[in-house]
């Protein structure tokens, strides 16, 4: 399989015509009919119906698109930091993150990045969900990561990286711990900690409100909640990728529909630096599913 094949799939895939996708990648229409078709017979079946007036993808053409989305874009990752890297460029980068993102979620490609530039410059901004949509919007982040942004501005590209569940969290001593599934009804008689600097608090305690569980207590850091949950103060609703000491336990919630789509933020049509575009491009073309669970 060759990248130019999988750029071409990509064209045609969005544009939905095979003339119009042979202009965009700049080459002649029988060679990437050709190529695309080399590609299907590599996979081993049509990725288009050819009709008219639009091309339609097959069901195993909708199946490989986010695959070979993916590809693409880990590839071109590769080459940017390669390109970079070659040009002796300083590397920068600022990201602003919300308070209920963990850090180590980025390590593994920071510490790519590190491995590619001999000198890099980092900064690390946090804050709500609207505070991390002013970063992006005043240009003091080039990049944003949060479950959710509350900024209605136009000009914000997201793009989703994972979803996942959130998970109840006891103290290791806890009656509830060592299960793997807790009953709604088990919640009733506990003191929940609300965690303010989620952008999820409020949908949650919604849903818990609904079978008329209520928050006991108000909490606006990770490190407070989880000194209140090791002394059996309070039990607290955690996404299933924050890390968590092994005095305490997590369970999944029967019953109980709480998920979170983590997106990385962009300002659409401004220039980013090569770190940035780099690390870009490793978070959209990165397999998330073993952190997300």
């Amino acid at each position: 399989m060759e990248m130019h094949q999988v750029r071409y799939f990509l064209a045609v895939a969005q544009l939905l015509n095979f003339t119009r996708a042979a202009e965009e990648c700049n080459v002649t229409q029988p060679s990437l009919t050709r190529a695309i078709k080399q590609l299907e017979a590599e996979l081993g079946g049509d990725l288009f119906r050819r009709e008219r007036p639009a091309a339609q993808l097959t069901e195993l053409g909708q199946r490989m698109h986010p695959l070979l989305k993916q590809c693409f874009d880990a590839a071109a990752g590769a080459r940017s930091l390669a390109s970079s890297f070659k040009s002796g460029e300083v590397g920068a980068l600022r990201i602003a993150l919300t308070h209920s993102i963990d850090l180590a979620l980025l390590i593994p490609h920071l510490n790519e990045i590190r491995r590619q530039f001999n000198r890099l410059e980092l900064r690390f901004l946090r804050g709500t969900s609207r505070e991390v949509g002013d970063f992006l919007k005043k240009g003091e982040a080039e990049l944003g990561i949060a479950a959710e942004i509350d900024e209605a501005w136009n000009r914000l590209d997201a793009w989703p990286l994972f979803t996942e569940s959130f998970d109840l969290v006891v103290g290791d001593g806890h009656r509830l711990a060592g299960r793997s599934t807790i009953e709604l009804e088990d919640l009733r008689s506990e003191q929940l900690l609300n965690r303010t600097y989620c952008e999820h608090a409020r949908r949650i305690s919604v849903s818990l409100r609904e079978h008329g569980i209520e928050h006991g207590h108000e909490i606006s850091s990770e490190r407070d909640l989880i000194e209140l949950v090791e002394a059996d103060i309070g039990v607290a609703m955690v996404p299933h990728t924050s890390p968590l000491p092994q005095t305490l336990t997590r369970a999944a919630v029967a019953g109980l529909d709480a998920r979170r789509t983590v997106s990385l933020y962009g300002v659409a049509g401004r220039q980013r630096t090569a770190v940035a575009n780099a690390v870009m491009r490793m978070l959209r073309g990165a397999d998330w599913r073993e952190i997300a669970g």
